[in-house]
């Protein structure tokens, strides 16, 4: 295990799978697994050429391109840090994101990122484009630099490098740095490879964003690791029109999404069928709370069973799934059981707590970060008692399922009783005409905090307050009926899909007469 990289499972499967597809851009280019290694050690000694030391943080922003996967694995491959960053950031939340990971370089599409550009002239970063010709099945970099072929090949990956350094979602405070190493990495793809039985004779599309962890670890690094394929849509990004003909015509076995695309691509089967789907081994669901009835609905016009699974950045993704059908039922609403590391619930003094009662999900294994960069609070609160606390709330069933409640920090506390949001969402999305649901905690003088919730309704339909509150009060205990409902037809995401309740509670509350404003968890 000590010895253990992403980059020698990468060359492994170039050597055991050398003539199978590994990458395709849909309708353009096909990669092979040796194909792919090839271009990455060119790449990677192009970087070492242009400067790049072991241990230096290089950046990158790109939509979901080939020229970002060989830059990523080229930049791990000389024993740098990759940091991934969304194109979509402003010049102020650049600035900060490259000066947090201090990174040395900035890797951008030739298409320029004007905000990027800005951010990293003005911290005297140094910036170059990236693109490969597909005649050649080289990367040129915008730099001057000869390579020498032999420059990467004195290098050996080390399980301690740290090769990827990305930032948290920052929902209740800044957001924090996460190294991760070449044995996270290593670790956390043989577990998704292990718990889906991931084969060469897979394929995939990739339908999120590479600077999170789900895309990167869980759709790109453990299919090219079990030797499996992977198709990046046209476009760089998801797109509901062009998924399921990606997905028939690379022979697609699976998919994995957040509950907004599942959600999307089940309204678009209603509305616009496609002629034909393919036959899926499963479906999986992350990174947000995927609702029973939504569970249900993709596994009835899919034909396939819909696993979901519990993962965060600080784990390097996964951290529980439900087994495929082989391995035993899943348990919708359940995250599953864990997988690769240990997993206990802990009670605020750091006692394991028995079969169903809620405390902290807490996990330790080779997968998971061994701290936040130069936050030495952050990083006394997570780690306490031997093990990471996630800052979830979750119990285990008697089967070993984790099932959670929510995060500390969301669970609304109304008069002192603490309710779960995800148990409101649950049953507003159960109401055959609501789309999405969430329900958030809002300050009252009464209560301390009381339930209020937003709704989309399901296209075409109509659905009012009164109609939500009846159904409300004939499934929920009276306390946990919302008091208030916003119907709308968009909420506030982030940028990989996840609704924030935080940002969702300021963007409602903002319109509600003059009253001030909560900042949430400032």
């Amino acid at each position: 295990m000590e010895t253990l990289t992403l980059t020698g499972l990468l060359k492994k499967s170039a050597k055991d799978f050398p003539n199978r597809r590994a990458l395709s851009v849909s309708g353009k280019l096909d990669l092979t697994h040796a194909e792919l290694h090839d271009i990455v050690d060119h790449a990677a000694s192009l970087l070492v050429a242009a400067g790049i030391n072991p241990g230096d943080v290089v950046a990158l922003t790109f939509p979901n391109t080939i020229e970002f996967v060989i830059m990523f694995l080229a930049v791990i491959r000389c024993r740098a840090t990759a940091a991934p960053l969304n194109q979509a950031y402003t010049a102020e939340e650049f600035e900060f994101y490259l000066s947090d990971s201090e990174s040395k370089l900035l890797i951008m599409p030739q298409e320029s990122i004007q905000s990027a550009q800005a951010a990293a002239s003005k911290l005297n970063i140094p910036q170059v484009t990236s693109t490969l010709d597909y005649q050649t099945k080289r990367v040129a970099l915008s730099t001057e630099s000869e390579s020498e072929a032999d420059a990467v090949d004195k290098l050996v990956n080390a399980s301690t490098d740290v090769a990827l350094f990305l930032h948290t979602s920052g929902t209740t405070s800044r957001p924090k740095g996460v190294p991760l190493t070449q044995l996270n990495l290593g670790s956390s793809v043989l577990n998704i490879k292990s718990v889906y039985k991931l084969t060469e004779s897979d394929s995939t599309v990739l339908v999120l964003p590479l600077f999170h962890v789900h895309g990167l670890l869980a759709g790109l690094l453990s299919s090219l690791v079990a030797g499996a394929a992977v198709a990046l849509p046209a476009a760089g990004r998801f797109s509901a029109s062009t998924f399921w003909k990606d997905m028939v015509s690379y022979n697609a076995t699976w998919y994995t999404a957040v509950p907004t695309i599942h959600q999307i691509v089940l309204d678009r089967h209603v509305s616009k069928p496609e002629p034909a789907y393919p036959k899926l081994r499963f479906i999986r669901s992350c990174s947000a709370s995927l609702a029973p009835v939504i569970l249900d609905r993709l596994e009835e016009a899919f034909g396939a069973p819909v696993l979901e699974a519990y993962a965060m950045t600080e784990a390097a993704h996964l951290m529980a799934s439900n087994p495929l059908p082989e391995d035993g039922p899943h348990k919708p609403g359940s995250v599953g059981r864990p997988i690769g590391q240990e997993m206990e619930i802990l009670n605020e003094k750091g006692v394991v707590q028995p079969v169903g009662i809620s405390g902290e999900v807490c996990i330790r294994g080779p997968n998971v970060t061994k701290g936040y960069k130069n936050n030495p609070e952050a990083n006394k609160a997570a780690f306490q008692f031997g093990w990471f606390h996630t800052g979830d709330v979750g119990f285990l069933d008697e089967d070993g399922f984790l099932h959670l409640v929510g995060r500390i920090k969301e669970l609304i506390n109304r008069g002192g009783e603490k309710i779960s949001p995800l148990e409101v969402d649950a049953v507003l999305l159960s109401h055959p005409d609501i789309a999405q649901a969430v329900a958030f905690g809002v300050p009252d003088d009464k209560y301390g905090e009381e339930i209020n919730c937003a709704i989309i309704p399901r296209e075409g339909l109509n659905v009012d307050e009164t109609e939500v509150l009846s159904f409300s009060k004939k499934n929920l205990a009276t306390f946990k009926v919302p008091k208030k409902v916003f119907i709308t037809d968009s909420l506030p995401k982030t940028a990989t899909g996840k609704i924030q309740r935080r940002i969702v509670a300021e963007h409602f509350l903002a319109q509600i007469s003059t009253a001030k404003v909560p900042k949430f968890g400032a």
